[in-house]
């Protein structure tokens, strides 16, 4: 063990935090290791060491030829009696009894090798008794500035008590059953072939059957033809993975009809695979007539205060009017925004509203009943009322809301004014009088304490059953309005860039005209978010490093947020990948992060956190909408004030903000909720009132490698003279884009329904693209009528257009392999681009550089060169690279630009033959970078889009799609590559 001593006040500043270890690497006295002092260890070491030190998952670096240990506190735990000896100790020091696997481990890592086991078994020395372990292990290498190996640092989880409590849970089937049979819910277990599998005892009183009568037989023999039928398409989704809830009305056992709750919950194997489902069903019918009750106690209500001609309110703890009170706003006149908070005190007749705040903070301070009477504007004139409150207590005796009820009297006060003038004539009608009234207010308090009690006794079920229905409403509305508001703002960008050709040279009308079209961005990203929250977008997910992504961001969120917030990111090492939208998740990170700023006011601390995490089936249980698996989590995490419990309910609602009028949508964090749904994560929320916030992102593991989408400006925008049919329903619409098509050469040919258009293509007019909107009228669907244009026309390309895709070419909110789509509203130039780029590719794939059997074989090549051919449609690539070794040269195959990178800096690449559009970096890029590392390299460009390449490219030979063999081999030779074939 090093030695400690004392150190100075200057050295004590290094590392920062760590908790006790990071407090014993400043008392070890490193003079006495191979690594010598602190102040001499390399940038990369003491950056290193910080890392782990200030991680919260168990961590060790092991560092230089000694191993010397330097781990944090997390991993002290797994040292055990070593610790604190371990720190600053050799591996085969402290850890001898598995210094054999260490010593390999080790080996490999310092040859630069990436290493993990999961559940890796190992016996160590614990207080001297040999313990069987399982361990998840994370070798990775740590290189110094100059690129050698400096040590190897391994992330350690304890797996120990996961696996034994998985191998106890693998022999509880009995008690399973012992458990379910006392249960009062249908509990069963249905394989793949719909065969019953388990059944608990309830299934008895619910259908005569018992458990063994029901296993063994097909799910149609236990619950009719008729009930099969009608559940075996959820039966069937929850075979493919999906949770499935459902309402039903089943015959009980005693022949009575009962509401019920049927679940279907998809059980998966080790493997991942389905290998069946669990039936739970719910007796929801005295739920039901409870709702019922309730719905004819809220009738009764309401009769109630027409009776007694009340206004009825409710204020928040503090006597402020929150949300909207319609019978306030009839009474007084007053908005909405006018009685909120204190506002209604403006109502308040002026001689009156100093005694009414005074009785009424009175009241709030004792948490006792408000009784007055004032005068309040109503319409024209001054009305006198009689106010009663009651505050609603919780648990802790705190005030929750106060409910109260204005009464006029006016006239009665009126009356009674009269009758005092008269007091001595009248004074025994007026003792009657007052017996009267004390009998009438005694009959309020009797009705306003009933009223009291139907309000507490209906909250808690009217905020779940408005929760879900406002939910479930927002969700269905966004389809249509994005399907309309999408087509509108089509037709307003459409016009508006066809009137920018028309203006232009007049500066101030091409500023309107700009203005405008910024205008109908807004309203589209404005129908995006509205997807995003309903879970209807069409996504298009990448697979995704999320931590080169949020390092990517760095800039864009420093901006966002400005100087007066920190960013600390937290990385966990072996990290995994992600399959998620790149730009939705980009929108989702900003969107967090702007709302940490406001939170904090612009000062504070923003956390950005990520890490691998596994969400168990415990937590999928208490979770909603929640599937066990491997996830990357993605946290941030604020300094701000904090959320109450009511803001918290609120969060993701959508058009719910804290924020001051006009300073937000309130679709943000409903956006970034749905779209995460949507993509198969999950999001969590934590939140304290004066300690900030944290807002975590389960995103779902890809096993993928890395998907890097980068956009590129492929220079002016070209038209064709290709014949085109516009299939679209709306006029307007159809109008626009046909205008448009014909401004950019094109011969245009437009049908109003799928039925129309397929008979334009029975008649055999030539036609070389489909461009179609996907949510047509009629029974013919968009993607059938594509699929019979094609069997009609082999050759002709399709692309589909819309402002919301319903789930015909979008499945699992994710766009259908195989399938173009450009989305409503779209730009000139962005409508130009995809023409020639999905034209271009179907072309090649046509043509596939297929030679006549007749025609004569090229001449071959005077010397055998090696081409690194980058082409990411596979027929194209595999036609074009049978091509060139067919012309005697040996070729590299590379699907996109990271994988053609690796090749040229290992290989000799003399020539490299490039597409512009590629999944990641662009071709134009990859050709930049390929001049650079290989000087003198042949560069030839072939795409269906080639403009603005020559600029960029100035020595590039350009081979314009489709192209024959004849034009590839001289392009590759060097030679001009010709005309297209």
């Amino acid at each position: 063990m090093s030695t400690l001593h004392s150190r100075g006040a200057g050295d004590a500043a290094w590392p920062v935090g760590g908790g006790e270890a990071a407090a014993l690497v400043r008392a070890v006295d490193w003079s006495r290791t191979s690594l010598g002092p602190i102040d001499g260890w390399s940038p990369t070491l003491r950056t290193t060491a910080s890392n782990v030190l200030n991680s919260p998952v168990p961590k060790v670096l092991m560092w230089g030829p000694d191993h010397i240990m330097i781990y944090n506190d997390a991993y002290a735990v797994i040292a055990g009696a070593n610790h604190p000896r371990a720190l600053g100790g050799s591996v085969p020091g402290v850890w001898p009894e598995i210094w054999d696997w260490n010593r390999v481990m080790l080996e490999r890592g310092f040859r630069g090798e990436i290493q993990s086991f999961r559940d890796q078994p190992m016996t160590l020395l614990r207080s001297g008794v040999p313990e069987q372990v399982y361990l998840d292990l994370f070798y990775t290498p740590v290189y110094e500035a100059d690129g050698t190996v400096g040590g190897v640092m391994c992330t350690v989880l304890d797996n120990t008590d996961r696996l034994q409590l998985e191998r106890r849970l693998a022999a509880s089937e009995t008690e399973l059953r012992a458990v379910t049979d006392v249960l009062p819910v249908l509990v069963a277990f249905i394989d793949r072939d719909h065969v019953y599998r388990f059944a608990n005892e309830y299934y008895r009183e619910w259908f005569g059957l018992t458990p063994a009568q029901i296993v063994g037989r097909h799910a149609r023999e236990v619950i009719g033809e008729a009930n099969y039928t009608a559940r075996h398409a959820m039966m069937e989704r929850a075979l493919a993975g999906e949770t499935i809830a459902s309402d039903a009305t089943i015959q009980h056992g005693d022949g009575s009809w009962r509401r019920a709750d049927v679940r279907y919950l998809p059980r998966r194997d080790p493997d991942g695979s389905v290998s069946g489902f669990h039936v739970l069903v719910f007796d929801v019918e005295e739920r039901a007539q409870r709702e019922e009750a309730l719905a004819t106690a809220n009738a009764r209500f309401r009769a109630a205060m027409d009776a007694m001609h009340g206004v009825l309110w409710t204020n928040d703890a503090a006597g402020r009017m929150i949300g909207e009170q319609a019978g306030w706003a009839a009474l007084t006149g007053q908005s909405e925004a006018e009685y909120q908070g204190y506002g209604w005190a403006d109502a308040v007749h002026p001689d009156d509203g100093a005694p009414t705040i005074a009785a009424w903070e009175r009241a709030v301070a004792s948490k006792s009943t408000f009784v007055f009477e004032h005068r309040v504007r109503s319409g024209d004139q001054w009305r006198t009322f009689a106010i009663r409150a009651v505050p609603l207590l919780d648990d802790a005796g705190e005030i929750v809301e106060w409910v109260g009820v204005h009464t006029d009297i006016t006239h009665r006060r009126a009356a009674e004014a009269a009758l005092r003038e008269h007091a001595e004539q009248l004074e025994r009608q007026i003792l009657h009088r007052e017996r009267a009234e004390e009998q009438l207010r005694q009959l309020n308090e009797n009705l306003e304490a009933r009223v009291i009690a139907e309000i507490a006794t209906r909250r808690d079920a009217e905020a779940k059953l408005a929760q879900a229905q406002k939910m479930e409403t927002v969700g269905k509305l966004t389809g249509g309005v994005a399907h309309d508001f999408n087509n509108l703002l089509q037709v307003v960008s459409g016009n508006l860039q066809l009137l920018a050709k028309d203006i232009a040279g007049n500066p101030r009308a091409e500023t309107r005209v700009a203005n405008a079209l910024a205008g109908v961005a807004r309203g589209s990203r404005l129908a995006a978010q509205l997807l995003a929250f309903g879970r209807r977008q069409a996504l298009e997910p990448k697979v995704v490093n999320v931590t080169r992504f949020v390092q990517g961001m760095e800039d864009i969120l420093r901006r966002a947020i400005g100087e007066g917030v920190e960013i600390e990111t937290v990385f966990g090492g072996g990290l995994w990948n992600t399959f998620i939208d790149p730009g939705q998740i980009e929108n989702a990170l900003l969107n967090l992060a702007i709302n940490a700023r406001d939170a904090m006011e612009g000062q504070g601390r923003l956390t950005i956190e990520l890490a691998n995490a596994h969400l168990d089936d415990e937590y999928a249980r208490t979770h909603d909408e929640v599937t066990p698996g491997q996830y990357v989590m993605l946290a941030v995490t604020d300094t701000g004030s904090g959320m109450a419990s009511d803001v918290l309910e609120k969060a993701f609602e959508p058009f719910f903000s804290t924020k001051a009028e006009g300073k937000g949508s309130g679709l943000g964090l409903s956006m970034v909720y749905g779209f995460v749904k949507q993509s198969g994560g999950h999001v969590k929320i934590y939140s304290e009132v004066g300690h900030g916030t944290t807002i975590r992102l389960y995103l779902p593991r890809a096993m993928e490698s890395e998907d890097i989408e980068v956009a590129v400006d492929t220079g002016p925008i070209t038209g064709g003279t290709e014949t085109v049919l516009v299939v679209e329903d709306d006029d307007e619409v159809r109008a626009t884009v046909v205008e448009m098509l014909t401004d950019l050469g094109y011969r245009v040919l437009k049908a109003v329904d799928a039925q129309s258009a397929l008979n334009v293509i029975e008649s055999g007019i030539a036609i070389d693209m489909l461009f179609t909107d996907v949510v047509m009228p009629g029974a013919l669907k968009s993607p059938e009528l594509a699929r019979k244009a094609r069997q009609r026309l082999p050759d002709l390309a399709v692309l589909f257009t819309s402002g919301y895709t319903e789930n015909s070419i979008v499945h699992g909110g994710r766009l259908d392999a195989g399938v173009e789509l450009l989305s409503k509203p779209y730009t000139r130039e962005a409508l130009a681009r995809k023409f020639r780029h999905v034209l271009a590719n179907q072309r090649q794939r046509n043509q596939s550089i297929a030679r006549p059997a007749n025609a004569p074989p090229p001449p071959p090549a005077a010397t055998g060169l090696t081409v690194l051919l980058v082409e990411d449609d596979a027929l194209i690539r595999t036609a074009t690279a049978e091509a060139l070794r067919d012309g005697g040269h040996v070729v590299i195959e590379a699907a996109s630009a990271e994988e053609a990178m690796a090749t040229l800096q290992t290989a000799r690449v003399e020539v490299l033959v490039t597409d512009i559009h590629l999944p990641g970096t662009s071709g134009i890029e990859l050709a930049q970078r390929a001049e650079a590392i290989r000087p003198g390299i042949r560069v030839v460009v072939a795409s269906g889009d080639t403009g603005g390449v020559a600029p960029r490219l100035p020595g590039a030979l350009l081979l314009t799609k489709p192209y024959n063999a004849e034009r590839l081999l001289a392009a590759v030779r060097g030679g001009a590559p010709g005309r297209a074939g």
